[in-house]
């Protein structure tokens, strides 16, 4: 029967809603679950990791372990992977955890398919999907002469199940080792956004060319606070410095699928459309008939943006 170690990333108290994916995939599979959990303080969403299914937890808290160092972070990934005799390792597909694992697998000799956006756990081959090729085709993946598999899933993908607040779980604890790192974290600056990140937003609102200049970009903010969306951009308005380039989505920025994306003076270049077509439904607002967008949008708004997107934001405070 394989055992299966998911890691899971968090803030405060709250499990990210990718995490919370694979342990309600873990636990529905039959097999026993053991959650990985790094960080400064990690005890309460230890306790969070139980509720949804998880029948061991490994906890590695320590004051230096507030900030990600992948030399650390990998030592203790690999040490928790031997430690709960796992063979299925599953993971969000974040920056962290893209950056993370592959050196986890260099130093297990483990097979490792990133940005995966299906599995089948009850195979023992394990099989997963992924896209190829900015999501033009998708491959099926098996795992051969693997003693470890690792599989990372993007957010949005799965079924998160009701947690069972009575649940509790067998903890251990792994502690870090002093090793003569190479690489120091001193400081890490953080953007002073409340809301989601994009790759676990249900609802983003995206801002491109259309939106004429900087300023023109804020008219999406009443929009996406009404929605509780977060806000995104195509590469263009990254590049011209109108926001971070934390907001950008796209094939050299952030592949999302939130239940809905709204698509603001936005004409579609494969670039963008890589890494938001996985969308559930897409809203496209853009004055071109012809545009790109149009093609993979499951409603077409065909109007200035400007007059289109203040009158949405109406309608919809008057109907939440």
């Amino acid at each position: 029967m394989p055992n299966v170690l998911v890691f899971c990333e968090f803030t405060g108290d709250q499990l990210k809603n990718g995490s919370l994916e694979l342990l309600t995939l873990a636990k529905n599979s039959g097999n026993p679950v053991t959650a990985l959990l790094i960080g400064d303080d990690c005890s309460l969403a230890a306790k969070k990791a139980a509720h949804y299914g998880a029948h061991k937890v490994i906890v590695s808290s320590d004051d230096s372990l507030k900030n990600y160092n992948s030399e650390v972070f990998s030592d203790l990934v690999s040490r928790a992977i031997i430690e709960a005799s796992s063979n299925i390792v599953l993971a969000s597909s974040t920056t962290l955890a893209k950056d993370l694992f592959p050196r986890v697998a260099a130093r297990l000799n483990a097979g490792l398919a990133s940005d995966c956006v299906s599995i089948d756990l009850q195979d023992e081959k394990l099989t997963v999907k992924k896209p190829l090729y900015s999501d033009k085709c998708t491959a099926e993946v098996t795992f051969q002469n693997s003693e470890q598999k690792i599989v990372l899933m993007r957010a949005n993908q799965l079924p998160i199940g009701e947690p069972d607040s009575t649940a509790s779980a067998e903890t251990s604890s792994l502690a870090v080792e002093s090793t003569n790192l190479s690489t120091i974290i001193k400081d890490i600056v953080k953007g002073t956004s409340e809301t989601l990140d994009l790759t676990e937003a249900n609802i983003i609102v995206a801002g491109g060319r259309g939106l004429r200049d900087k300023e023109g970009y804020k008219i999406l903010e009443p929009l996406a606070k009404t929605l509780g969306a977060t806000l995104g951009a195509s590469r263009a308005i990254v590049d011209a410095e109108w926001v971070p380039h934390s907001y950008q989505v796209g094939q050299t920025g952030k592949t999302v699928a939130p239940s809905l994306y709204i698509a603001c003076g936005i004409s579609g270049a494969i670039q963008h459309l890589a890494g938001m077509t996985g969308s559930k439904v897409i809203v496209a607002i853009n004055k071109d008939p012809e545009a790109p967008i149009f093609k993979k949008a499951t409603y077409g708004i065909v109007g200035d943006v400007f007059e289109v997107v203040p009158k949405l934001t109406e309608e919809f405070k008057n109907l939440l």
